[in-house]
């Protein structure tokens, strides 16, 4: 099976709810600046069903896949990610059986150093998600979640919808 990759210049078929917003990278001889999260960004953002809850980042090591075996799911919450560091390949499946979208696999690819690559991406609740860095280096990933943690709200599936080795073969990790 091949994998169809998904980015700012390719969003072709996204499950329902997911939204990508192109960041700017602002650049001068100082440094960077990127802004993650506006209250005027209503795609992404709203008090009713997109409010701003917390935020964290992780770190993750090159081929190093979260939640391999089983996927992440929240019942309540939306999640909204951003790689701003090094590069990942995140999965999102809908098992929604009211969703237009229901049984859909969406690979996204994601990072700082490819302008297509460079968005935040709202993951749906109720949508099994997960990621992997595919970068030489460690990936950090900034999550902006709906809500704040609720460890009620946790959930694991086993992952029957795709696998991970073949997306460490496409990006040459095997």
């Amino acid at each position: 099976m091949n994998y169809q990759y998904l980015n700012l210049s390719n969003q072709k078929d996204l499950i329902d709810g997911v939204i990508l917003r192109r960041l700017v990278i602002h650049k001068d001889q100082t440094g960077s600046l990127t802004e993650t999260l506006r209250c005027d960004w209503t795609d992404v953002f709203n008090q009713n069903d997109l409010p701003f809850a917390m935020q964290y980042f992780s770190v993750t090591p090159p081929g190093i896949a979260r939640d391999e075996d089983q996927l992440h799911v929240h019942k309540y919450q939306a999640d909204r990610f951003i790689c701003i560091s090094g590069r990942i390949v995140t999965a999102i499946y809908d098992p929604r059986k009211n969703s237009k979208t229901h049984g859909k696999l969406n690979l996204f690819v994601m990072g700082p150093d490819n302008q297509d690559e460079m968005y935040l991406l709202v993951i749906p609740k109720e949508t099994l998600h997960s990621f992997m860095a595919i970068s030489a280096s460690p990936a950090y990933l900034l999550n902006s979640p709906a809500k704040l943690y609720n460890p009620n709200d946790e959930g694991r599936v086993p992952n029957e919808h795709f696998q991970w080795q073949k997306v460490r073969e496409d990006f040459s990790l095997a």
